[in-house]
């Protein structure tokens, strides 16, 4: 299938008139992500992501609808009192960003018009970036001391929250210059963001933070049949909506064609996230894990090293919160 971005538009407003034509709660809905910038396709793939406003509470929080192997929506529900303080949603790290750039969809009572003029309002000013970056660092120090709290082997679910830490800190980065990192791209993006400031090394470190060095293209390819076989493994009910099965193709494609570029190892982010965010959620004797953990050890990310990896987080850390004080004195916050 050819898809090119005015097709991607299509779908998006396809369905949201479904959905306004069917769900009477709709109060605003708006389209956030790759669409609404220059690339949106990644592998020949991509998703929309749609963000429907209701006016009661809402039983589900995330949905995945296939359109096709290569898109798919990805739909958030969010209930209405979330912005009840869009002045507040400025210094929010995620929503605020969203609601900012966002396109509207569908707002006949102008709820989202209020709301979107509220967050851009100062949103760009030299205190609200600081309020969001320092919520990212703040939050990334917080998850590193957790290591120290209870240090023990790392298990599938201290890895992951190793690479959670990690895209707190990068996110403090970026958030000085723009907006968040996305999955796929994150670090296809990350040199820009880190050039904006000034600190191009900061890419570097944080290639060694995931042990890039230890592993080429070659061995990215070799383990996307295991990342596969996990992917596939996952227990439908107690699955989130991030590894919904029609995400597969999203990520796959997506790996394949970074590995087919010059930086290579910027694959490595959505391949090893998301097999280690799998590994996490499969019963612990699983045989699936093996691969993940003989891939780990490879990447200095499990056994030994990953002790290594942890304080060489505390020193990334440490400079990125200076950084972020120099930032804030150079700029008048």
């Amino acid at each position: 299938m050819r898809i090119n971005q005015s097709m991607l538009l299509k779908v998006a407003n396809d369905a949201v008139t479904k959905y306004v034509g069917t769900d009477r709660t709709l109060l605003a809905v708006y389209l956030q992500g790759s669409l609404l910038g220059d690339s949106p396709l990644l592998g020949n793939s991509a998703d929309i992501d749609l963000f429907l406003i209701h006016t009661h509470e809402v039983g589900i929080e995330r949905e995945i609808v296939r359109i096709s192997d290569e898109v798919h929506l990805d739909i958030s529900h969010h209930s209405h009192s979330i912005y009840r303080q869009p002045r507040e949603l400025r210094a929010h790290p995620w929503l605020g960003p969203a609601v900012y750039g966002c396109k509207i969809m569908h707002d006949p009572q102008h709820f989202m018009d209020f709301v979107q003029a509220s967050v851009r309002g100062q949103f760009t000013s030299v205190g609200n970036i600081l309020l969001r970056v320092r919520k990212q660092a703040g939050h990334a120090r917080e998850m590193w001391e957790s290591f120290m709290d209870h240090p023990r082997p790392p298990e599938p679910q201290d890895a992951f929250h190793y690479l959670r830490t990690l895209e707190h800190t990068a996110n403090a980065v970026a958030g000085l210059s723009g907006y968040n990192l996305t999955e796929r791209r994150f670090l296809l993006d990350l040199p820009a963001r880190a050039e904006a400031v000034n600190k191009p090394g900061l890419y570097a470190g944080f290639l060694g933070l995931l042990g890039a060095s230890a592993v080429d293209a070659d061995n990215l390819r070799a383990w996307i049949p295991e990342w596969q076989k996990a992917y596939s493994a996952l227990p439908g009910d107690e699955t989130p909506a991030r590894l919904h099965p029609q995400r597969w193709f999203y990520y796959q494609r997506a790996v394949d064609a970074i590995l087919k570029s010059p930086s290579a190892h910027d694959a490595l982010w959505p391949l090893w996230r998301t097999w280690t965010q799998t590994i996490s959620i499969l019963p612990g004797d699983n045989q699936i894990r093996s691969a993940w953990q003989k891939a780990g050890e490879q990447l200095g990310l499990l056994g030994d090293a990953f002790s290594e990896k942890v304080a060489g987080l505390d020193a990334y850390l440490d400079m990125v919160e200076e950084l972020i004080d120099t930032w804030a004195r150079e700029n008048g916050g």
